[in-house]
């Protein structure tokens, strides 16, 4: 059967109190929008259509060409934005799913499940319900003797007794998709807001005597909405449990979960520890027996096996097998780290490439530089990338030696096993397997501080 999904993300949030389009606010490093997308892209369907409103271009920026698109310029009410898709999906025999682009914590199992359960029950509507500790706010679902649904009952309609009752509607639905937008056109706005409701469908198809279904899944926080900061926060809390326990159960150890922030799309390997303070966003990819942190963030960036970063930052950049970072180093984007190279206390590295086995060990910057394999940057050392026009590259070939204090105006090279003594500022380029020194001859002058004293 085909399956097509609606996700409606026009609503413009302004209890979110935001310059910010509501559905693009980040949970765990992604717009909420995106969550919910990631998952619709993982059933396969045949279409998905967003509904755009406030932001639109904005949206459509984030999500690019995985979705097609309506515009509801003006919002009124849910049913009046699935209306909005009719020139798109109303002709199409198959089931659509109605989700809301604020529900990021929503998974493709459950809504695989309820799509099968729809289709199971020969429904022309089922409604995705959950159990709720505190259902004051929501619509309540009334079942009769037999478990089928007789009916939706808002809060504010509700005997003493409903409000009993803890199913609660989620606001999300699948339907017979010819019959949804059949229905759709039967809606009325004649309530205090003059808006169209969704909900509306359900009930006139119930008084048609069609099957109306409902199916429950086993997790509230899934069915969750984001409408102001404090909800987004309760979201934020709830992916991040869900992000840290698949990475615990896939073999990588979480000193501290509750103080660890990972991304929903890092990759982390089995044995690798997690301490506290680390965060990891971004496409982050880190291998197997690494440890990372305290107090680390890595960001868009590769971290190869057993290598170990310790108070530091890595942004968009390539780090190899068995390195040593940190404590408080930065390696900044478009850096290519290789294996087993140290880069120690308070050292930058920007742009620029270290072979395997060189050391940087402190308070080092490297900028736009081709560092060789087996070179030893000397404490203090620096790459004098920048005139105050351009930047110019530096070169430091394999084994070369890079004195305490040094200066390399680019651009230079220094040759193969070269050695630059400290203090020097090298100017010119330095041949293979020589002594540069770039610094003036000491002078002392006996007996300065007496006859300084005495004049």
């Amino acid at each position: 059967m085909n399956r097509f999904a609606v996700v409606l993300a026009a609503g413009q949030g302004t209890r979110m109190k935001s310059k910010l389009y509501k559905v693009l606010h980040p949970v765990c490093g992604k717009p909420m929008v995106e969550h919910v997308v990631d998952q619709l892209d993982e059933l396969k369907l045949q279409n998905i259509v967003t509904v755009v409103g406030h932001g639109a271009e904005k949206v459509r920026d984030q999500l690019g060409s995985r979705v097609n698109y309506v515009l509801q310029e003006e919002q009124l009410g849910t049913a009046h934005a699935v209306m909005k898709t009719q020139d798109t999906l109303s002709d199409k025999d198959g089931v659509t799913l109605v989700v809301c682009g604020d529900t990021p914590l929503i998974t493709k199992e459950t809504m695989d499940a309820l799509l099968t359960y729809h289709e199971d029950q020969g429904a022309k509507a089922t409604i995705l319900t959950a159990d709720a500790d505190n259902p004051f706010g929501y619509g309540r679902i009334i079942r009769d003797e037999n478990g089928n649904v007789q009916r939706i009952v808002e809060q504010k309609d509700a005997s003493e007794a409903e409000q009993k009752v803890t199913e609660i509607n989620t606001g999300t639905y699948c339907f017979d998709n010819k019959t949804l937008f059949e229905t759709l056109q039967l809606v009325k706005n004649e309530n205090a807001q003059g808006e169209y409701y969704l909900p509306d469908v359900v009930e006139i198809l119930q008084k048609q005597g069609e099957v109306v279904s409902a199916y429950q899944t086993a997790d509230f926080d899934e069915t969750m909405g984001v409408n102001d900061r404090v909800a987004l926060s309760k979201a934020e809390i709830a992916m991040k449990k869900r992000i840290n326990e698949k990475h615990m159960r896939n073999g990588v150890t979480l000193i501290d979960p509750n103080q660890t922030y990972i991304s929903s799309e890092a990759v982390i390997g089995q044995d690798t520890v997690i301490y506290p303070g680390t965060t990891i966003t971004g496409r982050t990819t880190i291998g197997n027996e690494a440890k990372i942190g305290p107090n680390s963030e890595i960001k868009d960036s590769k971290v190869g096996d057993k290598s170990v970063v310790k108070q530091s930052v890595i942004h968009d950049s390539e780090v190899g097998n068995a390195v040593n970072i940190g404590p408080f180093a930065h390696v900044r984007p478009a850096s290519q780290i290789g294996n087993e190279v140290k880069i120690g206390n308070f050292v930058e590295v920007k742009k620029s490439v270290m072979g395997d086995g060189s050391k940087a060990s402190h308070l080092s910057y490297v900028g736009d530089a081709e560092i060789g394999k087996d070179v030893n940057l000397g404490c203090g050392s620096i790459t004098v990338n920048y005139d105050g026009k351009k930047k110019y590259l530096t070169k430091v070939e394999d084994g070369a030696f890079i004195g305490c204090n040094v200066n390399l105006i680019a651009p230079v090279t220094v040759g193969k096993g070269a050695t630059v003594a400290a203090g020097s500022t090298i100017t010119d380029d330095v041949p293979e397997q020589a002594l540069s020194i770039a610094r003036s001859r000491q002078t002392n002058k006996e007996d300065y501080a007496t006859k300084k004293k005495d004049s």
